[in-house]
């Protein structure tokens, strides 16, 4: 009788030993990431400034994660006038990253066929047809972002790098500030001798989340 109860105690040391060596390794999440990720996630529009100024128009804006299989934090970007859902003026897709202890970085994208992505954002499992080296980074227009003591996210793109030919700019330029109700956006483009030919004079649009 000693042999079988030997036996089947080292059964049981051996499953236990196996079962510690497959044990997942659990990795700390990025909470400071997360939460900037989830600051931006959401629609927002800016119906209350067009409403205040008329020099701005009513903005919708649409942010969503996409891509949860994928590493990183990917969002698709879409901007139209409000009353023109249909016919966005903007779409892009973010990759936002930890830059070091203290900075954020949201980098740009541009896609093909983006006609097939409209509205896609209230689906965003459509973008799993998006294939991620389809992507065409915007070189020098990386937003760096740094939290601030007031919950706040800042930042902006470096002078001069963030290349545009839209309406006869040379470069463009983007401010923004990111909180919990609100995307103060500044999106400005300037020719060769640094005056501004679109965006907007006084400030940033101010979106406010729906």
């Amino acid at each position: 009788m000693k042999y079988p109860i030997l036996f089947a105690l080292l059964i049981v040391l051996i499953g236990c030993k196996k079962t510690v060596e497959e044990e997942p390794v659990i990795v700390d999440e990025d909470n400071g990431l997360i939460e900037l990720v989830n600051t931006m996630t959401g629609s927002f529009n800016s119906e209350i400034q067009a409403t205040v100024d008329s020099t701005y128009f009513n903005i919708s804006l649409h942010m969503y994660p996409i891509w949860p299989e994928k590493e990183g934090h990917w969002l698709y970007v879409e901007q139209a006038l409000f009353d023109k859902q249909e016919e966005p003026y903007r779409q892009r897709i973010y990759k936002i990253s930890r830059e070091n202890d203290s900075m954020f970085r949201s980098e740009t994208y541009t896609f093909p066929n983006e006609t097939l992505w409209i509205c896609k954002w209230q689906t965003p499992e459509f973008f799993n047809k998006l294939l991620e080296e389809s992507l065409i980074k915007r070189d020098g227009c990386d937003v760096l972002l740094k939290k601030t003591e007031n919950n706040t996210y800042v930042g902006k793109t470096n002078a001069k790098s963030c290349l545009s030919e839209l309406r006869g700019a040379t470069y463009a330029t983007t401010e923004v500030e990111i909180s919990e109700k609100k995307i103060i956006s500044w999106d400005r483009g300037f020719n060769a001798q640094d005056s501004l030919v679109w965006g907007a004079t006084k400030g940033g649009y101010i979106f406010d989340k729906m």
